[in-house]
């Protein structure tokens, strides 16, 4: 009987407390693309993307290109000109892979473009709610373009509208 009294105000407290905290949930990918400057942001990364993609394409077609020049010419090449062909085209290769690596690879050169032209914009975001989130007193803001799984939540706590005034991008 004890166990019963002791865990039912267990519980009870922890639905006090859970009731007592306050929360709002907002939209950054609606808030991002409400901002003309996150807009040109992406045309911008599109466009060197793209740029560096076709240099990317261009080097391996070089390579599919001398490949196939081998393969025609390789019945009358001495083993020592295969042995130099096939270096050249196995270098010229991986050429085009570290250039892959370098431009889209983990830290690559589009990561550190995205960082330069998006984190300014996400951070005045961040500030954004920030403010929002000491102003109103909220103990959680959930993000539902991020990835958390909310379910439902009430349209009256989507406060997504409040930052972009906040931002200075909607009246």
């Amino acid at each position: 009987m004890k166990k019963l009294f002791i865990t039912a105000a267990i519980v009870l407290a922890m639905g006090g407390a859970a009731s007592a905290q306050r929360y709002c949930v907002i939209d950054t990918k609606y808030i991002l693309e409400s901002i003309p400057e996150y807009k040109e942001s992406q045309k911008k990364l599109d466009a060197v993307a793209e740029q560096w993609q076709k240099e990317i394409d261009a080097k391996f077609q070089e390579v599919d290109k001398m490949y196939k020049s081998y393969q025609a010419e390789q019945v009358m090449l001495t083993e020592e000109l295969k042995r130099k062909r096939e270096d050249e085209i196995v270098a010229r290769e991986k050429e085009a892979k570290d250039l892959q690596k370098k431009r889209f690879g983990y830290e690559g050169d589009l990561f550190k473009k995205r960082e330069e032209l998006v984190k300014p914009i996400q951070d005045k975001i961040y500030n954004a709610v920030q403010k929002l989130s000491a102003s109103r007193m909220f103990d959680f803001v959930l993000d539902k373009a991020a990835g958390a799984t909310v379910i439902f939540s009430d349209p009256k706590l989507d406060k997504s509208e409040e930052i972009l005034k906040s931002l200075g991008v909607k009246k």
